[in-house]
């Protein structure tokens, strides 16, 4: 059986780091305080509308907006031209003026890794790590596979290329996690990109593919109506969230894949940056800004909603954590053959100026 697993740096940091980023945020709120916005902020979302990313940064926005904790508007942007290379190099190239944040996912290292675009997660100032998203293996609740052993039983028993995966994206965190689901079962399977999180959990409850690995968010009103299956989580642990979403299963009943027999773990970042050169001043009105979202029983009821991985870091922790996942991934990417043959010469050729890949 293959294994597939984070490295440990990235499964243990939260839990090591959490409480030093919670102290050190205790000391945000006086330093926010010497800077504030002057004009509405631009919230980047490196991905298109309705996926896991949009549906954090519109939720985030609408909280703001609610509860008045900025005295300026904060105004949601999709930027998801180039698998997000649109959105980075929007957010590399701003000014450092404090009016412009981001949204990243794990595109933040598989983009430029696939496609060669001009940058770096290093070319942006961390702001702060929101959460954990979660991967789970969906199927059509009228498929005969109602366990992890079903399917990977079939998967193994069929020729390859007859099992067809739907994704977001080519050369993404879908796609990586595929592979090593082809490594684990020794078959190659069909993998079907598509524009989003959304779209993809649509085409599995329409029989058009057969099988997807969506965020628990993107699934989660399919699994509800009756209409997906939940196989089983890529984390070492199980999800942590007890309330029913169905008639029988909360997402902490969902087992763990590697508890299962297939062994393959895989976690995405939702993380805030702003672009270069930001001031610490700057900075820091976004972290306590974020704080106070966090602090809010919206977000914690959005956090179960969605089954996300609640941890936040900051500042180096956040920073060590960003360096260990870009090796990481680097490690996957080349394992899988996605890394561009000739970063350095990659063109972009969009309609938006960026190569065709999309993220959400």
């Amino acid at each position: 059986m293959s294994n597939f697993q984070l490295h440990p740096m990235l499964k243990n940091l939260g839990s090591i780091f959490c409480k030093a980023a919670v102290l050190g945020a205790l000391s945000l709120t006086a330093h926010a305080q010497a800077w504030q916005p002057t004009k509405s902020v631009e919230f980047i979302v490196p991905a298109g509308t309705g996926g896991g990313a949009d549906q954090m940064a519109r939720f985030v926005q609408g909280l703001i907006t609610k509860h008045k904790l900025m005295n300026q508007p904060m105004v949601v942007i999709n930027k998801s031209g180039g698998a997000g290379a649109e959105g980075f190099l929007d957010a590399k190239n701003a000014r450092p003026d404090g009016h412009k944040i981001i949204i990243t996912l794990s595109n933040l290292f598989t983009t430029p890794l696939a496609t060669g675009v001009p940058f770096n997660w290093k070319d942006l100032t961390p702001v702060q790590m929101l959460a954990l998203d979660e991967f789970v293996l969906w199927v059509n609740a009228e498929s005969p596979y109602k366990t992890v052993a079903d399917y990977v039983k079939a998967v193994k028993a069929a020729e390859d290329g007859k099992f067809k995966m739907g994704g977001t994206g080519s050369k993404q965190e879908d796609q990586i996690i595929t592979v090593a689901l082809e490594k684990a079962t020794g078959k190659k399977m069909t993998y079907i990109p598509f524009k989003g999180g959304g779209d993809v959990a649509v085409q599995l409850v329409g029989k058009h593919i057969d099988t997807t690995v969506n965020n628990p968010i993107e699934a989660a009103s399919h699994w509800k109506a009756g209409t997906l299956r939940a196989l089983c989580v890529f984390d070492h642990d199980p999800m942590p969230y007890p309330a029913k979403i169905t008639s029988t299963q909360s997402w902490k009943d969902v087992p763990t894949c590697r508890s299962q027999g297939l062994d393959v773990e895989y976690l995405m970042l939702r993380g805030i940056f702003m672009p270069p050169k930001s001031t610490p001043a700057q900075v820091a009105f976004y972290q306590d800004l974020l704080n106070k979202v966090r602090a809010l029983p919206e977000w914690k009821e959005f956090l179960e909603a969605g089954a996300f991985k609640d941890i936040a870091l900051s500042g180096k922790e956040f920073q060590d954590w960003l360096t260990a996942a870009e090796t990481e991934h680097t490690r996957l990417m080349t394992e899988a053959g996605f890394l561009a043959k000739d970063r350095k010469s990659t063109r972009l050729n969009s309609s938006h100026g960026y190569i065709s890949y999309a993220v959400f």
